[in-house]
């Protein structure tokens, strides 16, 4: 038999019973080390074992429950998908989507975790599988090729009773089958289950029979030539990978969810709950957003308010409004459950910094869905943090989901419009080194908590806060010209019209969300000319910069401007 690391036969690398709480066990198979590691809902993970960083292994990381965090630099690699969600060094970046570790397939079944070099070939149950009490024994390594292993087990049959051989290093005869696991091609891990629960005396005899195996087998190893050990091959992840990830997504790339389930979570706001078709949904990190299309050929943005780790489905948040121009109308009238709608991949705009001292999150309305994602993350890190939610009387969001975390969360409920600036001072405090706030809201609340958080001596970097809209009167009246200096075009730009429009008018592919200077996808470099601003996505500092700009509303106050595009 030739071993080879493209084997799509399914082995099994580990008892379930190696899997406790919050632990990480090292797998070997076919000459690949892996870390392998149950998350908090159950969900057992087989992933290369180590961090696209440093190469560091991740059996020796800190399993969190939802995320896998590397022990060197704390890189932290999400449930399921294995995608980063965070890099210590850029803290207030959301790392880039294709960072993501190698997973390999896995499944639980008769006390064993199972796993292959690939998925080409379905796991199918062994014959004989279905109606025992199936009991793992105790597995035994032995530095030999799996095939002498495979054959020294089948002369343990007695002679009435041949071993009866199957597909996959198998052999069964009695009330035992036995497993070889290839981790190499020198070495091996016998694997047994018995078809009931055996008494002390089976399993001493198991012991016994298989340790004498292993002598014999490693003493007649140890006389042949060693063969040629699997040398599987790593990809390199390049170092501009950790740095701030790609903002746009184009619009045209979506994935296909079906509303598993919609719900009243509060007065005004619907739940909706997103599920693939078939396996998870893409790595996402807290604070980020959705771009949700609808029926009626609308496209909103709406934030996940899971918590890490948490992929097999994305819960948002839906405000009716009144004035609404059909985007949570057709959602909360028309879309039910069993729908199928289009999502983009996530996007974050809004990322958490998890260095931190205090977390001071502030949420008015419906402004509490990307922070309720974020207090998930920061009460699994057990980090600390404290969420004020304002709302109306009967407006609570997501109560449950709020009062199921171990952290400091406040409701502030139906307060006097004067009482809010007060509160807010109060739950900010005064600034001191390593402190941030995260603020989500109606405009009003979040011009207060920036305001107020400045007189408190809150530096601008400290501030994170995330509009819904822009309620900024726009004003388009001015004309001007844009060079594209990577395009080698001259545009002109008439009162009336945006930049993004023109832009497209002439054939170029811009990536854009909102539209109305939220979201920070259109989001430019500007290489010379003077911005007049009239978004609220960038902060003051940002804005005096007249570095970037929002294609999508800003417009130029000199007569020329020349764009990285």
């Amino acid at each position: 038999m030739t071993l080879s690391l493209t084997d799509p036969t399914w082995y099994p690398i580990a008892s379930s019973d190696d899997l406790p709480f919050r632990h990480v066990y090292q797998g070997q198979l076919l000459g690949r080390e892996l870390a392998v590691w149950r998350a908090d809902d159950g969900n057992v993970n087989v992933w290369e074992n180590r961090c696209l960083h440093r190469g560091v292994r991740l059996s020796i990381g800190v399993n969190e429950g939802g995320e896998l965090k590397c022990q060197y630099h704390g890189w932290r690699y999400a449930n399921r998908s294995a995608g980063c969600t965070y890099i210590p060094a850029h803290p207030a970046d959301a790392p880039a989507r294709r960072i993501q570790n190698r997973t390999y397939p896995v499944r639980e079944a008769y006390g064993l975790i199972w796993s292959a070099a690939n998925d080409d070939q379905v796991f199918q149950p062994f014959p004989g599988a279905e109606g025992n009490d199936w009991f793992p024994l105790r597995p035994m390594p032995v530095n030999a090729a799996p095939e002498d292993v495979l054959a020294a087990l089948a002369s343990l049959a007695p002679d009435d009773q041949p071993a009866d051989l199957l597909p996959g290093l198998t052999l069964h005869f009695g009330d035992t089958y036995y497993f070889v696991q290839p981790v190499d091609a020198g070495r091996s891990v016998i694997r047994g289950l018995l078809s009931a629960q055996p008494d002390s005396a089976t399993l001493r005899h198991c012991n016994e029979t298989l340790s004498k195996l292993r002598d014999r087998v490693e003493r007649a190893a140890a006389k042949k030539p060693a063969p040629e050990p699997l040398n599987p091959a790593f990809e390199k992840v390049s170092a501009e990978l950790s740095t701030m990830p790609e903002i746009a997504v184009p619009r045209g790339n979506t994935l296909t969810v079906v509303v598993k389930r919609k719900w009243t979570s509060a007065d005004g706001v619907i739940g909706f709950e997103l599920a693939p078709r078939d396996g998870h949904l893409p790595t996402f990190q807290p604070g980020a957003h959705i771009d949700l299309h609808l029926p009626n050929g609308l496209i909103r943005q709406y934030s996940i308010t899971n918590g890490p780790g948490d992929l097999m489905s994305y819960i948002i948040g839906v405000k009716q409004e009144s004035a609404s121009k059909g985007g949570s109308k057709v959602l909360v009238e028309s879309v039910r459950e069993g729908d199928l709608l289009s999502i983009s991949e996530p996007r974050n705009n809004f990322p958490l910094r998890r260095d931190a001292t205090r977390t001071v999150l502030i949420a008015g309305g419906i402004g509490i869905t990307p922070l309720l994602s974020m207090a998930r993350f920061l009460d699994k890190s057990s980090l600390n943090y404290e969420l004020h939610y304002f709302t109306r009387a009967g407006d609570v969001a997501f109560r449950s989901e709020l009062e199921a975390l171990n952290g400091k969360v406040i409701f502030h409920t139906g307060l006097p419009r004067e009482q809010i600036g007060s509160t807010i001072a109060s739950a900010l405090g005064e600034w001191s080194l390593a402190q941030h706030v995260y603020v989500c809201g109606p405009s009003a609340m979040l011009e207060t908590v920036r305001a107020t958080a400045a007189s408190q001596g809150w530096p601008e970097a400290s501030i994170h806060f995330e509009y819904f809209k822009n309620d900024k009167v726009i004003d388009n009246s001015s004309a001007f010209e844009v060079e594209l200096a990577r395009s080698a075009m001259t545009l002109q730009i008439p009162s009336g019209k945006t930049i993004l429009e023109v832009m497209r008018d002439n054939g170029l592919t811009v990536p854009s969300s909102c539209e109305q200077g939220a979201c920070g996808t259109c989001l430019t470099t500007v290489m010379e000319g003077e911005v007049d601003h009239q978004d609220v996505y960038l902060n003051d500092s940002e804005k005096r910069s007249n570095t970037c700009m929002m294609t999508c509303v800003s417009r130029a106050k000199s007569a020329r401007l020349v764009l990285d595009i």
